[in-house]
């Protein structure tokens, strides 16, 4: 049952009798059960929706243009509960949290709905038939799927979920359907790596061009890993056999398809200790938000803000600091320096913070805590403002991880703290102080 909450004054619902309180039940005769049925059969221009009201079904009729919206809110963004994680992963990284963080953090989210609507990825195990008969019906698309393995014996032990591997024939028949899907393998040592991994590239590879794209990813592993199953850290070397294996398969879809298809993280990048790839590498960068082609990408739009200045446009002495994670260190301070060689009155200090937090084999900006910066930063050359990556606080920009504001960063710290998007042009702007 879908409650509406608000009835927009002067919106067609507004004008047709519909009221605060109104059980949704149907439009046009189609059940209404989530955001997705309600979007969907809304875009017909003559509709006929059906409410209850204390008991009664009363029906409105509404005419509008295609896309237009009546005006209607309801209780969530979905209009029913958020759909959680049914599996066990041996590297969920949700089950790896200490005690004590913000109770949302603890929630697994695997809603086919978010995967549309903000990009989340899911595992599939959540849908049934008719799932997938709406998602093709609605031709919901893209849609991101955590596929892992594609050997159904080997989902299933890594996801604890008996289902996880017949479901893998959705992927076939959203493919036949035309939906796009983008994927994600997130690489356990001695589980998917190795032959594994060609296997589940060379059949994620037959979905194409359905399937646009696919990064490797290596698990996350915190220090909060007791009674969880016995995962190890990539070493270095075999990060760079992943990183040679995944670009060959990549390079010979190149010469098939005019795509790579498949791309490593930036993080067996930095612990193999190779050379990330330039701007062309990533086309469309595709899989930035899964940590490919970040680090690329920020140093691509550093530089090309760097292009428009023409040098000592700072009059005075400026000194500011940067706070980032070890990933990300070596690139942070290659660009800052090109920018102090051409502003010669500006001054970055550039500081790697430890993750003490979760642990040393966690080294992305992200996951860093008010914790670690207070600590690691207290009594260094700070000078006119700090600069913090924006992904280390929560949506609204207001928390770290440990529930701790950048007001109070700033008052332990005194000195102005302020969060910066990944991108290049804004961080070159504020360390400018430009922007």
């Amino acid at each position: 049952m879908v409650k509406i909450t608000e009835v927009s004054a002067h919106s067609r619902a507004k004008k047709a009798g519909i009221k605060e309180g109104d059980i949704l039940l149907s439009i046009n005769g189609k059940e209404i059960n989530d955001v997705l049925d309600y979007r969907f059969y809304l875009t017909e221009k003559k509709i006929m929706i059906s409410v209850l009201r204390e008991g009664k079904t009363l029906e409105f009729k509404i005419k509008k243009k295609e896309y237009d919206d009546i005006g209607l809110d309801f209780e969530t963004p979905l209009m029913d509960k958020k759909h959680s994680c049914e599996n066990k992963c041996v590297f969920c990284f949700i089950d790896q949290l200490p005690k004590g963080l913000r109770a949302p953090l603890y929630f697994k989210d695997d809603d086919s709905r978010l995967s549309f609507l903000h990009g989340n990825y899911i595992t599939l195990t959540n849908l049934r038939d008719k799932d997938i008969d709406r998602i093709i019906e609605m031709h919901i698309s893209p849609v991101n799927v955590s596929v892992h393995t594609t050997n159904p014996e080997l989902r299933v032990k890594m996801m604890h979920n008996k289902r996880a591997g017949e479901v893998l024939s959705y992927l076939d028949r959203l493919a036949n359907a035309g939906i796009t899907l983008s994927c994600q393998i997130v690489l356990c040592k001695g589980l998917n790596d190795g032959a594994e991994l060609e296997r589940t590239m060379s059949d994620l590879e037959r979905l194409y061009p359905a399937m646009q794209s696919t990064s490797v990813v290596p698990a996350g592993l915190t220090k909060f890993r007791d009674g969880l199953y016995r995962l190890e850290p990539f070493t270095p070397e075999e990060c760079r056999d992943i990183i040679a294996q995944v670009n060959r398969f990549g390079e010979e879809c190149l010469e098939r398809h005019g795509t790579r298809l498949f791309y490593p993280a930036d993080e067996f990048y930095i612990k193999g200790g190779v050379e990330l790839p330039d701007d062309e590498f990533y086309e469309e960068y595709s899989q930035i938000e899964n940590g490919v082609g970040m680090l690329t990408e920020l140093e691509t739009e550093f530089l090309a803000e760097l292009e428009c200045l023409e040098g000592n446009e700072i009059t005075s002495e400026r000194v500011v600091s940067v706070a980032t994670g070890y990933a990300a260190y070596d690139e942070i301070c290659r660009i800052c320096r090109r920018l102090e060689a051409k502003e010669t009155k500006l001054k970055v200090n550039v500081y790697p913070i430890k993750n003490n937090f979760f642990g040393e084999q966690i080294t992305v900006s992200g996951l860093l805590t008010y914790t670690d910066m207070s600590e690691q930063l207290r009594g260094k050359e700070l000078g006119e403002c700090l600069l913090i990556p924006a992904s280390t606080l929560r949506a609204e920009g207001d928390l770290f991880l440990d529930e701790k504001s950048p007001e109070e960063l700033s008052a332990a710290l005194g000195v102005p703290v302020r969060a910066v998007e990944n991108r290049g042009d804004e961080l070159c702007g504020a360390i400018l102080g430009t922007i």
